[in-house]
Parts: C-alpha cells; structure tokens; sequence
C-alpha cells in the first residue's frame, strides 16, 4: 500500500532540517563519485533555499522530505526533492512526483539532474523522463509538459 503524503508550503525555518537532509541523502553518491564535502553539500543548499518554491512532504505529520518546483519561462526544473532514508522504498518519491507532475502540468517541460549512478535515476525514467545529457558527476533529464 502506498504511503499517504500531504504537502505544506516550507519557511525559511524549515531550511537548515532540509539542509541535513540533503547531507544525508546524497552522502553516499557523493562519497562515491569523490565529492562529498560535509560543508559545501550543506552550504549550497542552504545558498539557494528558497521557501516560496519549496514544499515539505509529510507522512502522519512527519517530516518525510522535500521537493521544490522552480518554474522558467520555457521548463519547471525539480530541485531538491529528498526523501528521508527511514521512508524510502515504499513508494512514497514515487508517488509525490507523480502528484507534483500532474498538479503543475502545462505545456513546458519537467527538467531536473540527479547524480550520476544514484538510484534515484530509475524512479524518473519510471515517470517519463529521459536523459537529455550527461558527465561524469551529473544527469540531466527532462520530461514532456502536457498541454492544456
């Protein structure tokens, strides 16, 4: 049974939980790909963190991760979208960004990057995203809009 999640507008309180969250998140991809800083990883979080575009996702009123949507003139790049260790693998990112996909959906183009060889790669190709390039450190993909 998939998790049932709600969504509450993030504040500027809510950045440095989410800055630790990030840390603890990609530790393991950055470790592996020779670029975990336990400073910086937090730091550029916290540089870029803004409240207006960022959600909290809650189970049971929880706070189980975060997801923000940074729209463009001609895309709608998903930034920041954690999800706490303890409720990964039970769908829950799953279905958090089919709910974020279809809720914002219009004619521009869903982009996001995920690292290179993290797990996280398979959960977007499952929702319609391609890879659109690539180095060694970062994967960029994008999915169709739907227009109205």
């Amino acid at each position: 049974m998939l998790p049932t999640f709600s969504l509450r507008a993030a504040t500027d309180a809510d950045a440095r939980w989410i800055a630790e969250l990030r840390a603890d998140v990609l530790r393991d991809d950055l470790v592996r790909l020779g670029r975990y800083d336990p400073v910086r990883v937090r730091q550029r979080f916290l540089d870029g963190f803004e409240a207006g575009q960022t959600q909290v996702i809650l189970v049971d009123g929880v706070e189980a991760g975060s997801l923000a949507l940074r729209p463009t003139s001609d895309c709608q790049w998903i930034e920041h979208f954690y999800i706490d260790r303890c409720f990964q693998g039970r769908g829950l990112g799953g279905s958090v960004l089919a709910h974020v996909m279809t809720r914002h959906s219009d004619a521009r183009a869903f982009r996001l990057n995920v690292l290179a060889g993290s797990p996280a790669q398979r959960l977007y190709l499952r929702h319609g995203f391609t890879i659109e390039s690539e180095d060694p450190i970062d994967v960029y993909m994008v999915a169709p809009g739907r227009p109205a």
